[in-house]
C-alpha cells in the first residue's frame, strides 16, 4: 500500500465527505485510517438493497450497540437519501462518519441534505511522486497514476477496460445523457484538447452536438472528477491576455488511452505533452493536500507569450519543458510575466540534468522541483 498525502488534516473528529474519481484508493485509504469504523459499502448489492429499502436501518443499527463510534459509507452518492439519517446521528448520538463518493453530481442535483456544514470536504487524486518509492517516471507518463494502473502488467488493457465501463457507460447513465454515441465521440475529442485552451464551438463542430451540449459534457466532468478547468490569468493586465479556460483530465494515463498514444519515450513531442500534465496533476494535489490550498493559474497573452502555471496571487510563476537543456528562448514567458508582476519564484522545470540560475529564474530538474513542492519549499 502506498503512503497517501491525504490524511484528513485538520478534520480532527469531523464527519467527513472523501471525494475522488473511481479508483483513486479512497476505500483503501478509508480502511487503513479508520479500520474499526463500521463499513458499508454500497457498491455490493447486499449493503445497497438493504439500505436502499430501509434507510431507517442505518439509525438501528447503530443505536443497539454503543460500541460503534465511527461509520464509514462507500460511495454515498448512490444512495444520497442517507444522509437524512446520517444527519440525525452525527447530532444526536455524536458519530463521526467517513462518506467516500467518486461523483458529487447525483448529491448536488437531488436537493437532499447535505448535513448543513456538519461534514468536511476532502478529495483523493490520483498518486503523486511523494507517495511512491523509486519513482518512475516513464512507468507514469505511460500507465497513470491510478493505484492499480501504475504498476500494473498491461495497463493500456486496464485503461480501455476503465474508460469503456467506467466514463463511457456509468458516467453517460449517471448524468442521464441521451445520446451516448456522441457522449463517447466527445470524451476522444476533449482528449485532443486537453491541457489546450477551450473552444466549444470547434468541440461541438467535431462532436456534432450544440456548444450547450458541449458545455453541458463538460460540467459532467467536473461533476464526476474526471477533469477540471484552469483558468486565465487576468489580475490587472498591462497586456492584453487570452480569457479562455484551459481543460484537463484528471489523470495522464486516461488521457493516454483516449488519445490512443503510442508508449512515451523521453525527447518525443508526445513526451511533452504528458510531462506538462503530469506536473499538473502533482501541483493541484499539492495544492489541495496543503494547508494553504493555493489556486492555479494559466497565463497567455495575445501575441502568444505563455507560463503554463500561475501558483497563488502571483507568488510563483512556472513553466515545463521537456529539453534536456534550457536556453534562453525558452525564458521568454518568464521574463514577460515578471515585467507585470512581483514574482516570488520564476521557476522552469525540465530534463536538465542539475538545477540552474539564469536571470534569476531557476531552472529545476523535475526531480528536483517535485521534492522542494512536497518539502514545502516552493509555495
Amino acid at each position: 500500500m502506498y503512503n497517501r498525502k491525504q490524511i484528513f488534516e485538520g478534520s480532527e473528529n469531523e464527519s467527513v465527505f472523501l471525494w475522488g474519481a473511481r479508483q483513486t484508493g479512497k476505500s483503501t485509504l478509508i480502511k487503513a485510517l479508520f479500520p474499526d469504523a463500521l463499513l458499508f459499502d454500497l457498491l455490493l448489492t447486499t449493503d445497497y438493497e438493504k439500505l436502499l429499502n430501509n434507510p431507517s436501518l442505518l439509525r438501528e443499527m447503530i443505536e443497539a450497540d454503543n460500541s460503534i463510534r465511527t461509520v464509514a459509507i462507500d460511495e454515498i452518492q448512490l444512495l444520497p437519501n442517507l444522509l437524512n439519517e446520517i444527519h440525525w446521528l452525527i447530532v444526536n448520538k455524536g458519530i463521526r462518519f467517513i462518506m467516500s463518493g467518486s461523483s458529487t453530481r447525483k448529491i448536488s442535483r437531488s436537493g437532499v441534505n447535505l448535513l448543513g456544514g456538519r461534514a468536511l470536504r476532502y478529495e483523493l487524486y490520483p498518486l503523486v511522486s511523494a507517495e511512491i518509492p523509486d519513482f518512475d517516471l516513464l512507468k507514469a507518463l505511460n500507465n497513470g497514476l491510478l493505484p492499480r494502473l501504475y504498476d500494473a502488467a498491461n495497463p493500456k488493457k486496464m485503461l480501455s477496460a476503465y474508460i469503456g465501463s467506467y466514463l463511457r457507460d456509468e458516467i453517460a447513465a449517471e448524468a442521464q445523457v441521451r445520446n451516448v454515441p456522441s457522449f463517447g465521440r466527445f470524451l476522444e475529442v476533449a482528449a485532443l484538447t486537453n491541457g489546450e485552451m477551450v473552444n466549444y464551438t470547434n468541440i461541438a463542430s467535431d462532436t456534432g452536438v450544440s456548444v450547450n451540449t458541449v458545455k453541458a459534457y463538460f460540467q459532467i466532468l467536473e461533476e464526476t472528477l474526471l477533469g477540471r478547468y484552469l483558468p486565465s490569468f487576468q489580475k490587472r493586465p498591462k497586456r492584453r491576455v487570452i480569457s479562455a479556460p484551459k481543460f484537463y483530465l484528471f489523470d495522464v494515463g486516461i488521457a493516454n488511452s483516449l488519445l490512443h498514444r503510442g508508449k512515451i519515450e523521453f525527447g518525443t513531442e508526445i513526451f511533452g505533452k504528458a510531462f506538462e500534465h503530469f506536473i499538473y496533476q502533482e501541483i493541484y494535489a499539492h495544492s489541495r493536500y496543503s494547508d494553504s490550498n493555493y489556486p492555479i493559474y494559466y497565463w497567455r497573452t495575445a501575441s502568444q507569450l505563455e507560463i503554463d502555471f500561475v501558483l497563488g496571487d502571483h507568488e510563483v510563476a512556472i513553466e515545463v519543458k521537456s529539453t534536456t537543456q534550457t536556453n534562453p528562448r525558452h525564458l521568454k514567458g518568464l521574463k514577460a510575466f515578471a515585467e507585470e508582476y512581483n514574482v516570488k519564484h520564476k521557476i522552469l522545470i525540465s530534463n536538465d540534468p542539475y538545477p540552474r540560475l539564469v536571470d534569476d529564474i531557476m531552472i529545476y530538474p523535475w526531480k528536483v522541483f517535485l521534492q522542494k513542492l512536497w518539502a514545502g519549499e516552493i509555495i
